[in-house]
C-alpha cells in the first residue's frame, strides 16, 4: 500500500513537471516579449534541423534544397505546438493515475477528453474534477495562443519580405549594395540616398524586435528562392557603407546610423543562435571582403560617374565600417542557407575560429 502511494505521489508529480514545462514553453514563446527560447523550443528545434540536414545533405541542387528548407521553419513551428498539446496530455494523463483514475488507458482517456471537452469520460472524484476543469481551461488557453500566434508570426513575415523584394529595383538580384548607389546616380537622385538608409534603418529595428523574440522567422525562406532576408541586410548595409566610405560627398550620417542599426541587429539575432562573432572588432581587423573585390568595386562606381574619395583612403574605411557586421552576416547567411549573393552568401565561415557542434550540424 505504501508503495502505491509512492507510486501515485511520484506519477502526479512527474505529470505536473510535464504539463508545466508544456505550459511554461507556450508562455515563454507567445506571451512573454523578449528572446527567451525554452528547452522543449531548442529541442523541437534543434532536433527538426537535425532531420532537414540529413534530408538535403545529398542534394547539390540549390532548387532542391530551398524547396526542402522552405518548410523547416512553418513544419518546425506546427510541431512546437503539438509538443505543448502532447506535453498537456501526456502531463494530466500521469496527475489523472495519480489520485486514482486506473488503468492507465482510462487516465489516458480522461486526460483526451478534459483536453479537448469532449466529455468521452466524466471525472469522479473531486481532486479529479478539478484536474479536468483545469486541463480543459489550458486546453482553451493553447487554442486562443494559436490563433493569436500564427497571425502575428505571419504579419512580421510579410513586414520583412515587403522591403526584401523592394530592394531588387535598387540592388538588383542578387543584391549588391554598390548597385543602390550607382542606379540612385543614373536618375540623378544620388543625394536622395539618405531616404532608403532611413527607410531601412525602420526595418533593421522591426527586424530586431521580432526575429530576437521569434527566433523562428529568421529560418523563414522567402517567397521567392532567389531573395533572402539575409542577402538583403547585407546588400543594405555594403550599400551605406560604400556611401560613408568613397562618395566624395558630405558625411553621410544616415548611412552611418543605417550601419549601426544594422550590425545590432545581426548581433543580436546571431547571439540567440549561439553564433560567434567579435561584439568589440577593431577597425584594422581583416574582413571577408578582399582589396581586389573593393577595386572592382570602387572601378564600378568610377566608371559610372560618381565622385569618389582616394581609393586607398575608401578602401581603409570601408574595411572600418564592413568589419562591424562582416562576421554576424556570414554567419547568418550559412545558418539561413540563403541563395547566393556577393559578399554574403558567398563568403565560407571565418577561418582562425572552431566550429561549434551547433555549426557543424548545420553545415
Amino acid at each position: 500500500m505504501k508503495a502505491e502511494s509512492v507510486g501515485a505521489v511520484a506519477a502526479f508529480a512527474a505529470g505536473l513537471f510535464v504539463a508545466g514545462g508544456a505550459v511554461a514553453s507556450s508562455v515563454v514563446t507567445v506571451v512573454l516579449p523578449r528572446g527567451v527560447r525554452s528547452r522543449l523550443g531548442r529541442f523541437v528545434f534543434f532536433s527538426m534541423r537535425i532531420v532537414f540536414k540529413l534530408r538535403v545533405r545529398s542534394s547539390t541542387s540549390y532548387s532542391t534544397r530551398d524547396r526542402v528548407l522552405a518548410l523547416y521553419g512553418p513544419l518546425s513551428l506546427m510541431v512546437l505546438l503539438g509538443a505543448w498539446v502532447l506535453g498537456l496530455l501526456v502531463g494530466y494523463t500521469g496527475m489523472f493515475w495519480g489520485v486514482g483514475v486506473h488503468p492507465l488507458r482510462h487516465a489516458f482517456t480522461i486526460s483526451g477528453s478534459s483536453l479537448t471537452t469532449l466529455g468521452i469520460l466524466a471525472p469522479k472524484t473531486l481532486p479529479q474534477i478539478v484536474l479536468a476543469i483545469s486541463e480543459a481551461i489550458l486546453g482553451l488557453g493553447e487554442l486562443a495562443l494559436l490563433i493569436t500566434f500564427l497571425p502575428s508570426i505571419y504579419g512580421d513575415y510579410h513586414r520583412r519580405e515587403h522591403e526584401v523584394t523592394k530592394l531588387r529595383t535598387e540592388a538588383g538580384n542578387p543584391p549588391e549594395g554598390v548597385n543602390i548607389l550607382i542606379r540612385l546616380h543614373r536618375l540623378e537622385r544620388l543625394d536622395a540616398r539618405t531616404q532608403t538608409w532611413v527607410r531601412w534603418i525602420d526595418w533593421f529595428v522591426v527586424v530586431e524586435d521580432t526575429h530576437s523574440v521569434t527566433p523562428v522567422l529568421s529560418l523563414f525562406r522567402s517567397p521567392a528562392p532567389e531573395y533572402s532576408w539575409v542577402t538583403a541586410a547585407g546588400a543594405v548595409l555594403d550599400g551605406a557603407s560604400l556611401a560613408a566610405s568613397c562618395l566624395d560627398a558630405p558625411r553621410d550620417y544616415e548611412a552611418e546610423l543605417c550601419i549601426r542599426t544594422g550590425y545590432l541587429c545581426l548581433r543580436r539575432i546571431a547571439g540567440i543562435f549561439n553564433l560567434p562573432y567579435d561584439a568589440d572588432p577593431s577597425p584594422s581587423d581583416p574582413i571577408s571582403v578582399t582589396r581586389p573585390e573593393f577595386d572592382e568595386v570602387y572601378g564600378r562606381m568610377a566608371e559610372a560617374g560618381i565622385p569618389l574619395k582616394d581609393i586607398d583612403r575608401a578602401w581603409t574605411a570601408f574595411a572600418g565600417w564592413r568589419v562591424n557586421y562582416d562576421e554576424p552576416l556570414i554567419r547568418l547567411a550559412t545558418l539561413a542557407e540563403a541563395p547566393i549573393a556577393p559578399w554574403s552568401s558567398d563568403r565560407g565561415l571565418l577561418e582562425g575560429r572552431p566550429l561549434t557542434l551547433l555549426e557543424r550540424i548545420r553545415r
